[in-house]
């Protein structure tokens, strides 16, 4: 009997790399990766944004209103990077804005009671910790869900301070503290101290994030906690120092804007944590954890702040403001995904891989000998 000629069938790889190199020049490639990043539609719609407000809107380019839009965001920047931790690791935390305002008034009764600023400052922090290690054990110990604890815990903590200021503020604070919270960086007029700071910060949470195991390891609780857990990560302890982490930013963010203003009071920073979560989700970062950058959030905070400061510039009122930053808070969740979406159903699919059959399964065709 004659053996039949071998025929080749052809399955999908799983996995397979692509047939060949890329063929587009180097720097095209460069570019395209870049574009291919998660942050970069907030960062070109940030430079787009910059540029529009510099040449159409009045008075937004002078160092006046840059020093203020940067001051105006500060908190905000401060909160968002423990935030963009939380969130990675599929956490979220919504009492940042109550605990800046329980750690705001804490310093106004302690400044009234005569404690000197210098230790009333180191107080506040020690509070604020504690109330992020509060959230950090009803989330890891007693394994509540972080949007329902911390839900609770900003009405508690709001709660809190109108317990100890009720609807009375403190403005009594030095002179010298107060006009220092909002001096210029070496005397650069336009370029407030905070900022650098916000900056600096914001460049160790990056190394932390991207360049640590520590950083690798809130991805991967993000990804799949389990998995982490089962490969050595302590997914419950790095949970907590997170949330405790959040809570003494945000004290340190309400002492800033206490001396900032210069006044406590209980309803300080009241809705800011719709702000800290749109600017880290319009920054890039997924609400169901394992993907986002510090660059992104940043990125997002400073849009966030140029369409509000723009938008009051035009002399929109507080109630559309809040339209629009919910606008945008739905918009940087809905985006990501349908952005997703598209690339997922676009992107190619793996190569065949030739499988060869044997004569012994070839059956003859009609008008074939044996």
């Amino acid at each position: 009997m004659p053996v039949a000629p071998e025929r080749v069938i052809t399955t999908p790889a799983s996995g397979a790399p692509a047939a060949g190199p890329d063929p587009r020049p180097g720097g095209v490639r460069r570019i395209g990766s870049l574009l291919s990043l998660r942050e970069s539609p907030v960062v070109a719609v940030l430079i787009v944004t910059l540029l529009g407000a510099s040449l159409f809107v009045d008075m937004f380019a002078t160092g006046r209103n840059i020093n203020f839009l940067l001051l105006s965001i500060a908190a905000i920047a401060l909160m968002a990077l423990p935030m963009t931790l939380i969130v990675i690791t599929g956490e979220i935390d919504l009492s940042v804005a109550s605990t800046l305002a329980l750690s705001s008034a804490t310093l106004g009764v302690l400044w009234e009671a005569g404690v000197p600023i210098e230790t009333a400052l180191w107080i506040c922090l020690a509070v604020g910790a504690g109330l992020g290690a509060l959230n950090g054990v009803l989330v890891t110990v007693l394994g509540l869900p972080s949007l329902a604890v911390t839900i609770g815990t900003m009405a508690l903590y709001r709660g809190l301070a109108y317990v100890l200021l009720g609807d009375r503020a403190v403005a009594s604070y030095p002179r010298g503290w107060v006009s220092g919270a909002r001096d210029p960086f070496l005397g650069i007029e336009g370029l407030p101290w905070i900022a650098v700071a916000v900056l600096a910060l914001a460049a160790l949470f990056a190394v932390l994030l991207h360049a640590t195991s520590l950083g690798r390891s809130l991805f991967d609780i993000g990804n799949n906690d389990e998995a982490a857990r089962f490969s050595g990560t302590p997914v419950r302890w790095t949970k907590f120092w997170l949330f405790t982490l959040s809570g003494a930013v945000a004290a340190g963010a309400g002492v800033f804007w206490t001396l900032q203003y210069g006044t406590s009071r209980a309803d300080t920073a009241f809705g800011l944590e719709l702000q800290v979560v749109a600017a880290v989700l319009l920054g890039g970062v997924s609400i169901f954890g394992g993907v986002g950058s510090i660059l992104g959030v940043m990125s997002g905070v400073l849009l966030l702040g140029t369409a509000r400061n723009a938008l009051q510039l035009f002399g929109l009122t507080s109630e559309v403001l809040q339209i629009v930053t919910g606008l945008i808070l739905i918009a940087s969740v809905v985006a990501p995904n349908l952005v997703a979406r598209i690339r997922s159903r676009r992107a190619p699919g793996p190569d065949p891989v030739p499988i060869p059959v044997t004569g012994s399964t070839d059956r003859p065709r009609t008008g074939e000998q044996s």
